[in-house]
């Protein structure tokens, strides 16, 4: 069988992104990347190039580039569609307890519980007042959704050039914490103006109907800026949520497949690593929600109130109640919201010829004979 004589492996370590087809198959790639070049190569031997050769059958999930080249503009695009898949559409599925959940946050004398929060809303509003607001939560999640999948990759990659193989894989979970980071960064500048006009809309019934009316009053009340009143507390929300959801995500994958699936990933069936993709969201879920939930009080507090301040929060909402006021329901919102997340981004990964994400550890080195 003939090879490439321009094999070359990437920077970024296969296990944080690929399946791989065994330790044997490899090893054999390694040696004769090795022979070639006339060098010792890294353990870190690139999954997408050893995929272009030997049998496609010998994958449970095709190699990446028998559809998408890694690390190429295609695999980013993609990898943002997933992201406006997998958030925008779980986001607006769930308006009815963001919206239960925002109210609580707002007015706990009239939203008690959970239970009492959706027997009000449908005494006063009917079914339809559970999906208010659903326009900006679509389209500002979508926004956010694509900036933080397809930057967290981008940045994963870029970090993992910068440190190189053998400290890629010595500070992984470093390079988790900062590529999420800095995809989270950008994300919130795309949600932050929906995430202003959906809390108005879902808290101050008579505001308005929805986007269409609600943007126009926001902007001629608050003005343009007032848009972005709130990006701050949303960065301090949303910046420690997304670390704790990828890295978090990353880790517990790993772990699952390391201690509690005994068949290794690239022999497990796609069915299962999506089921391993969703519980391993889920658990990263309840992790975010607790992470965050103080500055999504804050979010929910500042977008409500015309020119209200971090201290009126406080003062209003107390420390106690700053970190626990509407904290079942998000855990329970989040928890399924951020299991469902990974399960279509996986999905959507493995549609377009994409391995799942995390769950393989790296390769031993090979020694020089």
């Amino acid at each position: 069988m003939a090879f490439p004589e321009n094999a070359r492996q990437s920077l970024i370590p296969s296990f944080l992104y690929s399946s791989t087809s065994g330790s044997k198959r490899i090893a054999g790639l390694e040696s004769f990347a090795n022979a070639s070049h006339g060098s010792h190569q890294s353990p870190y031997f690139s999954s997408s190039r050893a995929g272009s050769v030997g049998e496609a059958s010998n994958f449970v999930i095709p190699a990446p580039n028998e559809k998408i080249e890694m690390y190429s503009p295609s695999f980013y695009a993609a990898c943002t569609a997933g992201g406006i898949l997998s958030c925008g559409l779980t986001h607006m599925t769930v308006t009815p307890l963001d919206l239960v959940k925002c109210n609580m946050q707002i007015d706990p004398a009239k939203y008690k519980s959970i239970t009492s929060g959706f027997g009000v809303l449908l005494k006063e509003q009917g079914v339809k007042g559970f999906f208010r607001g659903w326009v900006p939560t679509l389209l500002g999640y979508s926004a956010q959704g694509a900036c933080k999948f397809g930057f967290y990759e981008f940045f994963k990659k870029y970090y993992s050039d910068l440190a190189g193989p053998e400290n890629a894989a010595k500070y992984k979970t470093l390079i988790y914490l900062a590529g999420s980071a800095s995809a989270e960064l950008i994300a919130d500048v795309a949600l932050c103006p929906m995430e202003a006009v959906k809390v108005r809309v879902q808290t101050q019934p008579g505001f308005a109907r929805g986007l269409s009316d609600g943007l126009p009053k926001f902007i001629k009340s608050e003005g343009a800026l007032g848009l972005y009143k709130g990006i701050v507390p949303l960065w301090g929300r949303q910046i420690p949520y997304t670390m704790m959801k990828f890295a978090s995500f990353e880790t517990i994958v790993e772990m699952i497949y390391k201690h509690a699936i005994p068949t290794p990933k690239d022999q497990c069936t796609k069915g299962l690593q999506l089921g391993v993709s969703f519980a391993g969201g889920y658990v990263a879920g309840v992790l975010c929600a607790i992470v965050s939930h103080p500055a999504d009080n804050l979010v929910s507090f500042l977008n409500n109130a015309k020119g209200a301040t971090v201290g009126d929060a406080v003062k209003k909402l107390g420390l106690w109640g700053l970190f626990t006021r509407g904290l079942p329901l998000r855990i329970v919102m989040i928890g399924t919201l951020t299991g469902a997340q990974w399960g279509i981004y996986d999905a959507f990964k493995v549609f377009v010829g994409l391995p799942t994400t995390g769950g393989v550890t790296p390769a031993p080195a090979v020694a020089k004979a």
